[in-house]
């Protein structure tokens, strides 16, 4: 776990010079992807002698294991483990070949820089089933292809940018056919209300619960206000505040991609990724510096509501990838030809070409995605690139009255 504090200050003005005042600092986002996962196969048991802590349970820990009425639950949800960097988080099934999880694990969170998204691994029901699965294009070195995410750097500082803090995966077989879990977009009205009706709740694996088995937090609490936080200091702290859910079921290490659920009459659904825990602490400042820094303080655990990502699934699912070498190469040479492309037509995918992709997709009103697809290449294939504009002639001048006219190009 991460904790990163902000030095934003809020709060109300000292009134007297040279006259101590408490002022809310806010912002600090805690992230859950656990280290030191087993070196070949999925995580095991904690070592004798290795300190383990509860990260953010509110009062008594809830957690238990998960009862038998939300077995299918159990079953679509698993740990997305990477030997290489030694990190493990939760993920669960969207469709038969994709699963959702927090995009912090598949990143360093502020950097962004990502590792081999080819080591990466999902075990579906870890532990009973153990159902491994790779990412898709692992074995071709286009894995990086098959994988759609909010953003790989994310700022968990003010503004914090929690809500792009989720990715969907692609796996490349079918591991979870018959175990997808239904997606369902809720207003932040709606899911308050669920919720002070008993029916939010959340499966995952934690790092300190009962040897990597799946735990159940019995139902919690979501709102927009808390005791020693009202919305009015939240809201501000967040990009797109409202694709954030707020709530208060127990989570611990590992915990980060599992989903936050609402029970229905057809059903639990997904509402959420589960994602980290959002603080408050308050500093002493006197003649405008901090002279103190107090506790911080747990307001609650963070998700990003189905809203952000919800409209993904079918297009990473149908997605025809295109292979690297001249597919790949006409791809870079047509955007480049829209400007939006800088770098080298080398038929290879990266982070520039994706770049490129998502500004194209989001300038032409599209899912972003970052996905080098066929449909793409065809769309962009039939647009006419836009041409230099040519600067306007000026009237017949005698020579030694003439100006050069700079050129315009349209950007």
């Amino acid at each position: 776990m991460r904790a990163i504090r902000s030095d934003t200050r809020a709060g109300a003005r000292a009134t007297l010079r040279g006259r101590a005042q408490t002022r809310l600092a806010a912002g600090v986002l805690a992230l859950f992807a656990a280290a030191d996962a087993a070196a070949v196969q999925p995580p095991g048991v904690d070592g004798p002698g290795r300190a383990v802590h509860r990260v953010a349970v509110f009062g008594a820990d809830d957690r238990q294991p998960v009862p038998p009425a939300y077995e299918r639950v159990a079953q679509a949800v698993g740990i997305l483990f990477n030997n290489r960097t030694r990190t493990v988080c939760t993920a669960f099934c969207v469709s038969d070949t994709i699963v959702a999880t927090a995009a912090h694990c598949l990143a360093h969170p502020t950097t962004g820089r990502t590792g081999r998204t080819a080591d990466f691994a999902f075990a579906r029901h870890h532990d009973r089933t153990k159902d491994l699965a790779r990412v898709e294009g692992f074995a071709s070195r286009s894995a990086t292809q098959n994988v759609v995410t909010g953003d790989f750097a994310l700022r968990v500082r003010p503004p914090i940018d929690a809500a792009h803090d989720w990715a969907l995966m692609r796996l490349a077989r079918p591991a979870c056919a018959r175990h997808e879990l239904t997606l369902k977009v809720l207003s932040p009205d709606e899911l308050v209300a669920q919720a002070r009706a008993g029916h939010v709740f959340q499966v995952s694996y934690h790092r300190d619960f009962t040897q990597w088995k799946a735990a159940y937090s019995k139902p919690c609490a979501v709102a927009r206000d808390f005791v020693n936080a009202a919305w009015s200091t939240i809201a501000p702290d967040f990009i797109e505040a409202e694709r954030m859910i707020l709530h208060t079921c127990d989570t611990g290490g590992a915990s980060s991609g599992s989903p936050l659920l609402v029970d229905t009459a057809d059903g639990p659904v997904v509402v959420g990724i589960n994602v980290g825990t959002y603080v408050q602490s308050k500093v002493v400042m006197q003649n405008g510096q901090t002279t103190q820094r107090q506790r911080a303080e747990t307001v609650a655990n963070t998700a990003v509501s189905a809203s952000a990502f919800a409209n993904r699934v079918g297009i990473l699912r149908n997605a025809h990838i295109l292979a690297s070498g001249n597919p790949m190469k006409s791809l870079q040479e047509r955007l480049r030809q829209h400007q939006f492309y800088a770098g080298r037509i080398d038929g290879a995918y990266g982070p520039a070409l994706r770049t490129a992709i998502a500004a194209y997709e989001k300038a032409n009103t599209l899912p972003v995605t970052g996905l080098a697809t066929q449909g793409l290449l065809v769309r962009l294939s039939g647009e006419q690139a836009p041409q230099a504009e040519q600067a306007p002639q000026a009237e017949q001048e005698p020579a030694a009255h003439r100006e050069m006219r700079p050129s315009t190009r349209q950007r």
